[in-house]
């Protein structure tokens, strides 16, 4: 096949998908896939049945022969025999009656008053809606989805970075960069929501404006092959490569560069700050997770990390900082590994580890209740919610086709966007509806309140 055909066939593929379009699925006629009711054949009283159908109309045909004696006795042997039912076909058994072994005037009141509890949480079983994502990279190393504190997500599509507004559906293109440099191997929000971080296969880091559409600088001289990880600190922005390399970026400041890591053998394929911007949690090809102490940072030399865990067996990029309490990080291992593990990073201590059965490829925890979601590679690619710190399997939600690679919580922590080597992106509403807040009453002040009382 000539390069004008490969050309032709390649465009009218790419011409056929747009990225971030709405996929519509097509609904069955509401006459297809009826069902019907079918009784509870169990509850049947068979013999009754078939008395009422053919002996006990007996009387009714010959009216006669039913003496006022007769028709007394038959009354009062229906009652005795329980035979005075009008419903031949049951649908349902009614459950006997409960019997109280303690009277209710014997047990106290404090004893009645049960605390009331929660009711149950409706989570839907598919998501609220799917997008293309065309040329999404199938890499597991990368991070390719990030959803910003202004409602907009950002997502990468070989050399291009698309924003997608929550709050109207609208969609942008932020940047295509140049094939000499792409692709696009990470990308990050800023805490402001406005600026995002777009790391590149060629190691350079490039700064954007999304507000005004332009590019304001681009990190060089760090690492020596692509960045896959990103993570900020305030104005502090933490790269990871496949180097191994971690490097704080001082982006105010000419000199960017104001401190580097050095603790992995292999790349650097997951970095989260903790929410009190005093430590960061690092994971790597080469199965280890470090934790580093801004407290401990130089910039003079390589930093020594402050915990080195080494209990995973495979590749780790899952990492989270746990909402509620502080010191406590999740970490998941790869196909090889397929653990959750809780550790307390104050001691370096591993508190539980689960075993999920598959690949855990990123890891976000609820904002909203202690709850921890999950996401998956083979065999199911699913996403499994678990109550922590029981874990137990809460939900199970299927709906990717290929391994969920990348995933994002959206700023107010009820819904969650997924992307997967199937080339779509879903949302999902998992944890639910925040509490709002009840505004406190204003007491109503005394009249003279304001005046010394007279007693």
């Amino acid at each position: 096949m000539d390069a004008g055909s490969v050309n032709s066939s390649s465009n009218s593929k790419s011409q056929s998908r747009f990225p971030l379009q709405e996929q519509i699925l097509q609904r069955k006629s509401s006459k297809e896939n009826l069902d019907r009711f079918i009784p509870n054949r169990s509850a049947i009283d068979w013999d009754y049945a078939h008395y009422m159908l053919t002996e006990g109309k007996k009387g009714k045909e010959n009216p006669l022969d039913c003496s006022p004696s007769r028709e007394a006795y038959r009354k009062q042997l229906a009652e005795t025999l329980n035979m005075n039912r009008t419903r031949i076909l049951a649908f349902k058994n009614k459950p006997p009656a409960p019997v109280e072994l303690i009277p209710q005037e014997h047990i106290s009141s404090s004893h009645l008053q049960t605390k009331p509890t929660k009711p149950r949480r409706y989570i839907p079983q598919s998501s609220e809606r799917t997008l293309d994502a065309p040329d999404l990279v199938d890499d597991f190393y990368l991070n390719l989805l990030d959803w910003g504190s202004s409602n907009v997500l950002a997502i990468a599509l070989g050399n291009t970075v698309y924003l997608w507004d929550a709050s109207d559906g609208s969609t942008s293109e932020l940047v295509t960069i140049d094939e000499e440099i792409g692709p696009v191997t990470s990308v990050n929000w800023a805490p402001d929501g406005r600026h995002i971080a777009i790391g590149l296969n060629n190691s350079e880091v490039q700064l954007w404006d999304s507000a005004a559409n332009r590019q304001l600088r681009t990190l060089r001289g760090g690492h020596i092959s692509r960045v896959g990880s990103l993570a900020w600190n305030n104005h502090i922005l933490t790269t990871g490569g496949m180097d191994g390399q971690i490097i704080n970026n001082d982006v105010r400041i000419r000199s960017h560069i104001v401190e580097t890591y050095r603790g992995h053998q292999q790349e650097v394929c997951g970095l989260k700050w903790s929410a009190s911007g005093q430590q960061l949690a690092s994971g790597g090809n080469d199965n280890l997770v470090h934790i580093w102490d801004r407290s401990l940072a130089s910039s003079n030399s390589a930093t020594q990390w402050l915990h080195r865990l080494e209990d995973h067996t495979s590749a780790v990029k899952a990492l989270a900082w746990c909402p509620f309490q502080g010191n406590l990080l999740a970490t998941g291992g790869g196909g090889g590994d397929r653990c959750i593990k809780f550790w307390n990073t104050h001691t370096g201590a591993c508190l539980n580890s689960v075993d999920t059965g598959s690949q855990v490829c990123s890891l976000l925890w609820s904002k909203i209740e202690r709850e921890l979601l999950s996401a998956h590679g083979f065999n199911q690619n699913q996403l499994t919610l678990w109550k922590y710190p029981s874990m137990v399997k809460m939900a199970e939600l299927t709906g990717h086709t290929s391994r969920i690679l990348f995933m994002a919580q959206s700023p107010d922590g009820c819904s969650v966007a997924t992307a997967a080597g199937d080339e779509t992106l879903k949302f999902w509403n998992v944890f639910g509806i925040p509490e709002v807040a009840k505004p406190t009453p204003k007491a109503n002040p005394e009249p003279f309140s304001h005046l010394a009382r007279i007693r």
